[in-house]
């Protein structure tokens, strides 16, 4: 398994906008090869006046991932992607980790 996050740290009072603009996105990750799941994850409030959010996706493989940000669907649900500058303070942190464990309830 292969995991890339991004995070945002966005102001407190463009909390509700972020949000809804994720929300609102077309998504077709479901239609690249690889693709397991997505989550947008909401942090805690900081006392700087602003919350942590990550995107973050799971893939079969980091192989699967890079072919994904290469594909018409990423193009496609990027296209706006600097509409959200002022929505988030600088630019998104990129993470990505690879598995070496991995449990589920099924053993």
């Amino acid at each position: 398994m292969f995991l890339a996050m991004n995070r945002f740290t966005v102001p407190l009072e463009n909390a509700e906008a972020f949000e809804a603009l994720w929300l609102g996105r077309d998504s077709r990750l479901h239609e690249l090869p690889g693709f397991v799941e997505f989550n947008m994850l909401r942090g805690p409030e900081a006392e700087d006046g602003t919350r942590l959010y990550a995107s973050h996706t799971v893939w079969e493989s980091e192989a699967d991932f890079r072919n994904g940000t290469t594909s018409e669907q990423f193009r496609a649900a990027h296209a706006r992607a600097g509409d959200t500058r002022k929505l988030h303070a600088g630019s998104p942190q990129f993470e990505a980790f690879t598995s070496i464990q991995r449990k589920t309830p099924a053993g």
